[in-house]
């Protein structure tokens, strides 16, 4: 063949090439970026968790093939706080301009492209914001959050360290607000058969502090008359009799808190502090989830954060020492520290200039302990995160927040009880820490601390945040709970038929 007959079959040749891969290139942009896609975008989603793919599969809802997360998660790996991705909030150009408390207007959050769809009872206001001293007019059950400066406070002092369901109701109620900025993981859904989990909105840890005791000829408390009625409600629910609970959250945060409705209630999943005051059958690791206490202390400011040289305490410890069951150690190691020059062990508490003091004392120490006390777990661990004081973790029987994605031992020294009341152990332990390997774990705890702060509105990868994937999580072990129970039912159904 000629040269000239070739040169029209080549360029036709290249021709066709060159339109195969720019109609290729075009169909997967169209693919992954179109909302009006035949292939759903979940299909191009992937998380990296501990080094491991997580595929979601295109399906009406997203499915994970491993465990349900939410996008903070997958930033836990590194520490580094997660970029927005399809399935938060979509905010416009123009109101990306929000105030200091997060306002702005943004488009509604897409239910069917959150990770955790949550129906909530409408319990009356007694159950919850009544507790704060909030009335709404006439029939109405939920203050309006649209503003942040207007919800109701929560009372301060030690009170709020078990805040918890002030925050995750407060989180549920902006999710269906037009104008709060937040992760849009978790979201409110009116009509139960939509959802993941259905959230019991009792203030249950603000219900015992406030309404425990007795008053005046009073034979039952108020609180637990509210527990009775919470638990007649329950029972009487189409919801609860389908799974027996075991789809519902409860917030049990404070130790004493559900003391009389936990029983009858534990086929549900609680949010705790930890497991100490829990029978294993009614509060476990499988099924419930361990939430952070709200920290007391205020948060040290990453730019102003002491290096190695800037922190002259060694070991710092400020709280009760005195404590009955577990936290006996503490008495232990008082007298084994307190007459060491660089360690501060003293009484303290919340009392006049205690918080402030305690501010100051851990944001100037290397070690902060973490010593069990009648419980396992204390604030003061999630006080010293936050001051970015290195935790000393004493305690045996302790279980951690989001231990699943994090690694405490980054960031902590974990001591068995046994050994720290050896004595000179625990002082050669942590003068044996130097500067590098000190400096390495409080780089990582600046990394980490937003994790463990509670706000309105909810930010990504927040305590809120990180307790929402917390929960989602838990499902994937009760729906292999149910799937595991279902195995014959359907069996004995078409016998019963036949």
């Amino acid at each position: 063949m000629s040269e000239k007959s070739m040169l029209p079959s080549r360029f036709l040749f290249c021709l066709i090439t060159i339109s195969m891969f720019l109609l290729v290139l075009s169909s997967l942009f169209l693919l992954q970026f179109s909302d009006t896609s035949f292939i759903p975008n979940s299909v191009f989603k992937f998380i990296l968790v501990n080094g491991t793919s997580v595929y979601f599969k295109p399906s009406g809802k997203e499915e994970q093939t491993e465990v349900p997360i939410v996008s903070s998660v997958a930033s836990l790996v590194d520490g580094k706080t997660p970029m927005a991705r399809e399935g938060d909030c979509q905010i416009s150009n123009a109101s990306k301009k929000t105030d200091a408390l997060g306002q702005g207007r943004r488009k509604g959050c897409d239910q069917n492209q959150a990770h955790l769809r949550v129906y909530m009872y409408d319990l009356p206001p007694d159950f919850h914001f009544g507790l704060l001293g909030w009335t709404g007019k006439a029939n109405q059950t939920w203050p309006n959050v649209s503003n942040p400066g207007r919800i109701p406070s929560y009372p301060g002092g030690l009170n709020l360290q078990h805040s918890i369901e002030y925050w995750l109701t407060l989180d549920l109620l902006s999710s269906n607000t037009l104008n709060v900025v937040r992760p849009c993981n978790a979201i409110r859904v009116k009509n139960s058969s939509q959802a993941d989990i259905i959230f019991v909105p009792f203030f249950s840890s603000l219900s015992y502090n406030r309404h425990s005791r007795l008053h005046g000829k009073e034979k039952v408390s108020a609180n637990k008359m509210l527990q009775d009625k919470l638990v007649d409600f329950l029972m009487g629910q189409d919801e609860w009799k389908k799974l027996g609970g075991m789809d519902h959250l409860i917030l049990a945060h404070h130790p004493n808190s559900m003391l009389d409705a936990r029983k009858k209630l534990g086929s549900a999943m609680f949010v705790l502090a930890d497991f100490g005051r829990y029978p294993v059958e009614i509060a476990n690791v499988d099924k419930d989830v361990i939430a952070p206490y709200k920290h007391v202390l205020r948060s040290n400011p990453v730019a102003k954060s002491a290096t190695f040289e800037g922190r002259p305490i060694l070991v710092y410890f400020q709280g009760a020492i005195y404590r009955k069951d577990g936290g006996a150690i503490r008495q232990e190691l008082y007298y084994l520290l307190k007459d060491e020059k660089d360690v501060h062990f003293t009484f303290g508490s919340v009392r006049g200039n205690g918080i402030k003091g305690a501010s100051e004392g851990m944001a100037s120490s290397k070690f902060c302990l973490n010593i069990a006390g009648d419980t396992p777990s204390s604030n003061r661990l999630f006080d010293a995160i936050v001051s970015h004081c290195v935790p000393v973790i004493i305690s045996d029987e302790i279980e951690l927040p989001f231990e699943d994605v994090l690694d405490y031992s980054e960031f902590c020294i974990f001591v068995h009880a046994s050994d720290a009341v050896k004595s000179g152990f625990l002082l050669n332990l942590l003068r044996g820490i130097k500067r590098e390997k000190w400096t390495k774990m409080w780089e990582r705890l600046k990394e980490i601390a937003h994790h463990f702060e509670y706000q309105y509105p909810s930010q990504q990868g927040d305590a809120v945040d990180m307790i929402w994937g917390a929960v989602s999580r838990k499902i994937s072990s009760i729906q292999n709970k149910l799937h595991r129970k279902n195995r014959y039912s359907r069996s004995q159904m078409l016998l019963k038929r036949n």
